[in-house]
Formats: structure tokens, sequence, C-alpha cells
């Protein structure tokens, strides 16, 4: 009899493992055939020291903050506020340094991060306890933390000069010709495809956004999980905060702007099904990658600036599309697999 229960169940969990592996390897080809395609048309796109630099480069912020959407995503939620996050913590990053002049790196890294931490706690807060929709939550502090940062900075912003040159050299060195936000990324990247297969807190994320009736009358801390899951997404957008600050250097009231739209169009490009319970880490990452490839390729095609964004608003539809043929593909299996037993 315990094998009858485990057969199917293994059946199901393989089948998914398989659909998410094929949509991130589509993704993946996608991306190498954008590179190709610009490369031929601009060999410097690739085969030079600032297009192989700019083309790991360019997306490494982005994979963080699309990371921890894809957290919140898979839980059923998404989380709209990113870009102010990163913005808030930009200019917090900015301001440590000029009002606590010799203040370890180290240690503006950890305040950000926390910092980030601590307003993506406000988001779960809000939606886990007084259990109003995500998209509301979130837009409302998207616009409410937008505004404190623009009350701080007032008509001030922060300069390169303003900021120590050990910090900025994060923006632009690189180890074995990958830059250091590059490999901060990947780090990070291989940490949260790690938490989110192999431990009971990731697997939960996808029970909660696959069903969260189901979930809590099962005895999942969904709380809990909802509250780490926005909590772990301010967080990385905090660190891509003070990336920002390294990698720019100027910041103002409007930093971040607009990602918030770039991280969920990242994760939904990459696979992470809006729904819930569906996509990876991994893909969100890809998707990224992909997103911001696209935008510096295009101009190399000879494509109107603007089309860029038309092409962009194609792919997450398209990737919308497939979701949703894959979910009825699945499901029509399933029937009949049921039928059959």
């Amino acid at each position: 009899m315990s094998t009858a229960t485990t057969t199917p169940t293994s059946n199901v969990t393989k089948r998914l493992s398989a659909i998410g592996k094929a949509r991130e390897l589509g993704i993946l080809l996608a991306l190498v055939l954008v590179v190709i395609a610009a490369t031929a048309a601009n060999p410097n796109f690739l085969f030079s020291a600032d297009g192989w630099r700019d083309l790991l480069l360019t997306p490494s912020i982005l994979v963080l903050v699309a990371v921890g959407q894809a957290i919140v995503l898979i839980t059923r939620n998404v989380d709209l506020s990113v870009g102010s996050v990163l913005g808030l913590t930009a200019y917090l990053t900015g301001r440590l340094f000029i009002d606590f002049p010799g203040i370890p790196i180290i240690a503006v890294f950890v305040i950000a991060v926390a910092f980030g931490g601590l307003l993506g706690m406000i988001n779960g807060a809000l939606v886990a306890f007084a259990k109003v929709p995500a998209m509301v939550i979130t837009l409302g502090t998207l616009y409410a933390y937008r505004g404190i940062n623009v009350l701080w900075t007032g008509g001030d912003r922060v300069n390169a000069s303003d900021l120590p040159k050990d910090f900025l050299a994060l923006g632009t060195e690189q180890f074995l010709m990958i830059p250091i936000l590059t490999i901060i990324a990947l780090v990070v990247l291989v940490i949260a495809g790690w938490y989110m297969k192999n431990t009971r807190g990731g697997r939960e994320f996808y029970a909660i956004g696959s069903d969260p009736a189901a979930a809590e009358l099962y005895g999942l801390r969904v709380t809990r999980r909802l509250l780490n899951a926005f909590v772990l997404s301010g967080a990385l957008a905090g660190l891509g905060g003070v990336l920002y600050a390294a990698r720019y250097g100027t910041i103002n009231s409007q930093a971040g702007s607009g990602w918030e739209l770039d991280a969920v169009g990242a994760a939904v490009i990459g696979g992470v099904a809006i729904v819930g319970g569906v996509g990876s880490v991994w893909g969100a990452a890809i998707g990224a990658v992909l997103l911001l490839t696209i935008n510096r390729a295009l101009p190399i095609l000879g494509i109107p600036d603007f089309w860029q964004r038309a092409v962009v608003g194609v792919l997450i539809i398209g990737a919308i599309v497939l979701d949703r043929v894959l979910a009825v593909r699945q499901k029509r299996k399933l029937i009949e697999a049921r039928d059959d037993s």
C-alpha cells in the first residue's frame, strides 16, 4: 500500500522536474542564440574585453533581485517593492560612507542587507498576518519606500567621489576575467538554488505555492514561510543596492526605478509560474541574463529602441502562454494516468 501511494507522487515530481529543466534549457538556448546573433553582427559584442565583461557584469545585480523575486513568486505572491528597496539601500550605502568615514566595507554590506531584510519583513508581515494580497501590499510599499527615499535624498545625491576607492573597485575589478559582482551573484545563486532544492524550507515554499490551503491543513508553517520569503527578497534587493552603489557610483532618489518589473519579467521568462509552485531560481537568473542581454543586443541587430520593450513584452507573454500550455498538458496527463490506474 505504501508503494502504491509513493509511486504516483514520485512520478509527478519527476515529470514536474523534467518540465522545469526543459524550460530552463529553452531559455538558455534562447540566450545563446541572442549572443551568437549579436556577435555575428558585431564581433566586439563578445570577443572584446569590454564585451565579455559587460555580458557578465550587466545582469549581475538583476540576477540577485530576480532570485529573491522568484522565491516570493513560488509561494504564489509577488514583491513589487524590490526596486524601491534597492534604491533605498543604495542611498543608505552612500550615506554610511559619507557619515561614518572609515567604516569597514563589510559592515556596510551587513547593514544594507539587514536593512533590506527589514523592509522585506514589513512586506511579509502585512501579507502573512493581515492576509492582504501581496500585490496590493507591495504596490503600496513600492511608493512608500520610494517616497521615503525622495524625502531622505531631497535634491542631494551621492557621487563616486564620496565613496572609497576600494568599494568602487568591487564594481569594476575582475578575478580570472570574471567580474567580482558576477562572482557574488553566482555564489548567492548557488546557495539559493541549493536551499530551494535540498532543504525542508525550500520545499515548503513550493508546497505553499502549489496549494496554500492544503499546505495549511497539512500543518506547514505557512505564515513563517511567507515571512521568510519576503525577508529573503528584501535582503537580496538590499545586497543589490550595495552592489548598485559600487557599480554606478552615483546614487539619487530614482535609483532602482523600474527594477521591480524587470525582476518579475526575468523570473517569469525564466519559467517561474506567476501562480506559484513551479520554477526555480536558476531559471530566474537565466531570465535576468537573457532580459538584459537582449537590451544590449537589439541595437546591434539594428532594431530601434522603440521595439526593445515590445520584444521584452512579447517574451513575457510567450513565457506565460507556454506556462499555461504546459500546465494544461500536465493536468491532462495526470487525469489520463488516474483513469488508467
